[in-house]
């Protein structure tokens, strides 16, 4: 699966436009992203946008305090999945927790899992705010209130995702059937990638598009240079490239080196670690 798979391309800001969320979703479209996660108000719109693609709507809930009544949230739930969201991340009460009453909590969490059935629930701990013992009571409060994912931020508070909180979690949500999403301060591939390497199953990032892009070149880019240096290695003086779509959709390299054997040619298209490029205009300089 490659990293696109697991990036929610998200965009809650409170000034955000239509046309912020027409963008948003053409770019999960372009890229092939698991999905979009918008407020409520955008998920109808999100959904018709999508609407012929296997991208997922996410929407929030009882976002970003948490601190609301559960009947606010399941409501709120039941209207988003009414207006087709696929998905629900809502935000634990965090004062419940604190207080130590955890049958609130459990209450909470239950609420909006029966209004999203069948759909899955995850559950924001904000991790930020808690100690690691009480990371991994979150953990255990989670499942029993039958949501499928814990996560880490809302991404509105004094701190994000981080590396330790997500092997933690991971860990801890292992022993109760749950998955992960990491999300807050994830703005490129490298930390997408040592979230994921962490243990996340999901990445919910405002970069969705940069960080997928950064694999999309890399791959056309990877085969390009194998090739440039095989033709080299031939002993070729003359070597002429064509691309079509950055390299997405054509690539073709000819040289008038000694060649390389049929079945040599493959490995051309395996997955190098040798391109760096950050966008597609990158490819220009190959060659």
């Amino acid at each position: 699966m490659t990293i696109a798979k697991h990036l929610e391309h998200t965009l809650l800001k409170p000034e955000a436009t239509v046309e912020d969320i027409m963008q948003l979703c053409s770019e999960a479209r372009k890229y092939g992203l698991f999905g979009v996660c918008v407020n409520p108000c955008y998920v109808g719109l999100a959904r018709h946008l999508l609407s012929d693609t296997n991208v997922k709507v996410v929407t929030v809930v009882g976002f970003p305090l948490g601190a609301t009544f559960s009947e606010v949230k399941a409501l709120e739930t039941k209207m988003a999945v009414e207006a087709h969201a696929d998905e629900i991340d809502m935000v634990m009460n965090v004062s419940a927790f604190k207080t130590g009453d955890y049958a609130a909590v459990v209450s909470d969490i239950r609420s909006v899992v029966e209004a999203a059935s069948p759909f899955p629930v995850k559950v924001i701990i904000e991790a930020c705010l808690l100690t690691d013992a009480e990371k991994c009571t979150a953990c255990r409060l989670v499942a029993e209130g039958g949501a499928a994912f814990v996560k880490t931020s809302t991404g509105f508070n004094k701190g994000g995702a981080t590396v330790d909180d997500v092997k933690l979690l991971a860990a801890e949500a292992e022993k109760y059937g749950l998955k992960v999403k990491a999300a807050g301060g994830i703005r490129d591939a490298e930390a997408a990638q040592a979230m994921l390497a962490a243990g996340a199953e999901r990445i919910g990032t405002s970069a969705g598009h940069k960080i997928a892009a950064g694999e999309v070149v890399e791959r056309p880019a990877s085969v390009i240079k194998e090739l440039l240096e095989n033709a080299v290695d031939a002993g070729a003086r003359t070597v002429v490239l064509e691309l079509r779509a950055g390299g997405r959709d054509y690539i073709r390299v000819t040289d008038d080196g000694v060649g390389m054997a049929p079945e040599d040619a493959g490995v051309c298209f395996l997955r190098h670690a040798t391109s760096k490029l950050s966008d597609e205009r990158g490819l220009e300089a190959i060659g």
